[in-house]
C-alpha cells in the first residue's frame, strides 16, 4: 500500500506493515512531553496506574515554560509538583531555572526529538517537530499519563493534504509569512485532523528555523501535524543538536492525498493575521493605518536565533516609538546567550526594548506583557483569539519578527521597508 510521510511513521511504530486513513493504530513513542501547566494533571492522573516509575526516564521531558519564572503562588506550587515528580521518578529532561528554554525551542536545540520519532505533548504546539521529519502532535493531559505510564498511544491515522512548495520567498517574507498566506487560504479549520504534508522545490528555499515556524502553526489550520521532508539541512541541524540517529521515511510518488495546493512562495507578501482568528490574514495592500501599543518578539513559533537577527536588522540604529512597549524574548537559554555574544541585545536595548528571560509569558496571557482594554498589539506569536493576551477587549495581530520589528519603530503595523528602504 502506497503510504504518506506521516503513514509510514505511524506503520513503523505500530509495528505494522501499512496504515490507511481513519485506522485506529497503537504505536510505540519516543518521546512525551509535558509543561508547568499541563504536566500537574498528567501526573495526578498517572498517580492512578499504581507505578513506580515512567516506561523511561529517558524518554519523558517536562519543561516549566509557561508561567515560568513563577508569575504567581499557583505557579509556583504547579512547577513544585512537576519538580517534586521529576526528582521522583529520576526524569532526566527536567528544565526549570536558568536550564529551561520555551518547550518546542529547547527539545530540537537540545537534540531530544530527531527525524522518524514519534513525539507527543501535553501542549497543542507539540507538531513544531514535523520540521524534522518526526510525526508530532498535541494530546491531552490524561493522553500524557497514559504515554508516561505504557510508552504508547492511540491515534486514528489522518488523511493528508500535500502542500507543494515552489518559488523563492522574496525579501522581508519568512516562514511565517508563508504558513499565515497558507491558513488565511483554507482557513482555520482548512486541514481539519489531517496531515500537512510539505513537499516541492520550494522546501530548499526554507531555513529549518522557517520550517519549525510553519510545522508549529500546523495546528491553526486545524491540522493533526505538520511534516517536512528530511533533507540536508535538516541531518545538519540534527547533527549539530546532538541529535540521536534519524530515520527517514519518505512518502510514496504515488501516495494518496485528499487535496494537492500549491503554493509559489515568491508570490507572497508580508502577511498579518487580524484578530480575532490567524486565518483572519491581510498584505499591507489591504489595509491602513493602525496604531499599537506593544510589540511582543519571542514565543516556540519566532523565538528562535534567526528571528532576534532579522528583528535586530531593522531595529539596530533606531528606537521604538514612544509609548509603544516592545518585549523581546530568546526562546531558550543558549539562544539568549548567543544573542549577547552576537550584540543583538544591546541593539534590542539601546532601541528601548525590555529583554525577558526565556518564557511562553505573554503569548498565552500568562505575564511578561499583558495587554489591557482596548490596547493592541502585534506579537510574533502564533494565535490571536479573544483574550488571548489579556483583556477580553484588546487585540493581537499575528506578524514576522521584520515587521514586528518595523512596528515597534513606527507605532503602527508596518512593513518592514517603511523602516529600512
Amino acid at each position: 500500500m502506497k503510504m504518506t510521510m506521516t503513514q509510514k511513521i505511524l506503520a513503523a511504530h505500530a509495528g505494522v506493515d501499512s496504515v490507511r486513513a481513519g485506522e485506529i493504530v497503537l504505536v510505540d513513542v519516543d518521546m512525551v512531553l509535558g509543561n508547568d501547566i499541563t504536566s500537574p494533571v498528567a501526573i495526578n492522573e498517572f498517580s492512578k496506574f499504581g507505578r513506580a516509575g515512567v516506561f523511561d526516564n529517558s524518554k519523558v521531558a517536562l519543561v516549566m515554560d509557561h508561567f515560568a519564572p513563577n508569575k504567581d503562588i499557583k505557579a509556583a506550587e504547579q512547577c513544585k509538583l512537576c519538580r517534586e515528580f521529576a526528582a521522583e521518578k529520576r526524569i532526566k529532561n527536567f528544565f526549570d531555572g536558568g536550564e529551561m528554554g520555551v518547550e518546542h525551542a529547547l527539545l530540537p536545540e537540545r537534540g531530544l526529538v530527531t527525524a522518524g520519532d514519534v513525539v507527543i505533548g501535553a501542549d497543542s504546539h507539540t507538531c513544531t517537530y514535523g520540521a524534522l521529519g518526526a510525526f508530532s502532535t498535541g494530546i491531552g493531559s490524561t493522553d500524557m499519563a497514559f504515554g508516561m505510564a505504557t510508552g504508547k498511544a492511540w491515534f486514528k491515522v489522518p488523511p493528508a493534504i500535500k502542500f507543494y512548495l515552489t518559488g523563492k520567498p522574496g525579501r522581508w517574507v519568512t516562514g511565517k509569512d508563508v504558513i499565515l498566506h497558507i491558513i488565511g487560504k483554507i482557513g482555520v479549520d482548512g486541514a481539519l485532523y489531517r496531515s500537512m504534508e510539505y513537499r516541492g522545490p520550494g522546501v530548499a528555499e526554507l531555513s529549518v528555523s522557517d520550517r519549525l515556524c510553519m510545522a508549529n502553526m500546523a495546528i491553526e489550520a486545524g491540522a493533526k501535524n505538520g511534516i517536512f521532508p528530511v533533507d540536508e539541512k535538516t541531518l545538519e541541524f540534527l547533527k549539530k543538536a546532538g541529535a540521536k540517529p534519524p530515520v527517514i521515511y519518505e512518502a510514496d510518488e504515488d501516495a494518496e492525498y485528499e487535496q494537492v495546493i500549491e503554493i509559489d512562495m515568491s508570490n507572497i507578501e508580508p502577511t498579518v493575521a487580524f484578530p480575532h482568528l490567524p486565518g483572519n490574514t491581510k498584505t499591507f495592500d489591504e489595509f491602513g493605518e493602525i496604531k499599537i501599543d506593544q510589540v511582543v518578539i519571542g514565543s516556540c513559533t519566532n523565538g528562535r536565533l534567526e528571528d532576534l537577527i532579522q528583528a535586530a536588522e531593522v531595529l539596530k540604529g533606531r528606537k521604538v516609538a514612544r509609548g509603544v512597549r516592545t518585549i523581546v524574548i530568546p526562546a531558550t537559554p543558549k539562544i539568549y546567550l548567543e544573542a549577547l555574544e552576537m550584540g543583538l541585545l544591546r541593539i534590542f536595548l539601546e532601541a528601548g526594548a525590555v529583554v525577558s528571560p526565556p518564557t511562553c509569558g505573554p503569548c498565552l496571557g500568562g505575564h511578561m506583557g499583558i495587554l489591557a482594554k482596548g490596547e493592541r498589539a502585534v506579537a510574533t506569536t502564533n494565535r490571536n483569539f479573544v483574550g488571548r493576551m489579556g483583556h477580553p477587549e484588546s487585540e493581537v495581530y499575528l506578524a514576522s519578527p521584520y515587521v514586528a520589528a518595523a512596528s515597534a519603530v513606527t507605532g503602527k503595523i508596518s512593513h518592514p521597508k517603511e523602516v529600512i528602504s
